[in-house]
């Protein structure tokens, strides 16, 4: 297994735990809340589901759809970032969301080239 596929495989489990947090645990909906954002949280929770299941199935079945699912999960990542840099979070706190961001926006760049 190469780099790209590690980093694919580990974006995809990352954004589907991330996702059911999203929709089923209070700490995220009070994390939501935090940001100002409790009428997201749904759509985000199932936005990162559909985009770490578009990963997965992309590599089996279709470059085009990991393409579209990494860059809309790298989307969806710095626009996390900016509100967390919105609120005032530290660094820290925020640099998962541009840490995401950055490897969903090199999978999308990698499946263009293939």
């Amino acid at each position: 297994m190469n780099i790209s596929n590690s980093i694919l495989f580990f974006s995809a489990a990352s954004f589907l735990f991330y996702g059911i947090s999203c929709l089923f645990l209070p700490h995220m909906k009070n994390e939501f809340i935090r940001f100002g954002l409790e009428n997201k949280r749904i759509l985000t929770g199932i936005l990162q589901i559909l985009g770490s299941l578009g990963l997965l199935f992309g590599y089996f079945y279709s470059p085009i759809l990991v393409i579209i699912s990494a860059a809309g999960l790298a989307l969806l990542m710095i626009l996390g970032f900016g509100v967390r840099i919105k609120i005032k979070d530290p660094i820290v706190a925020s640099s998962p969301a541009l840490f995401y961001a950055i490897l969903n926006t090199y999978l999308a760049f990698r499946y263009v080239s293939l």
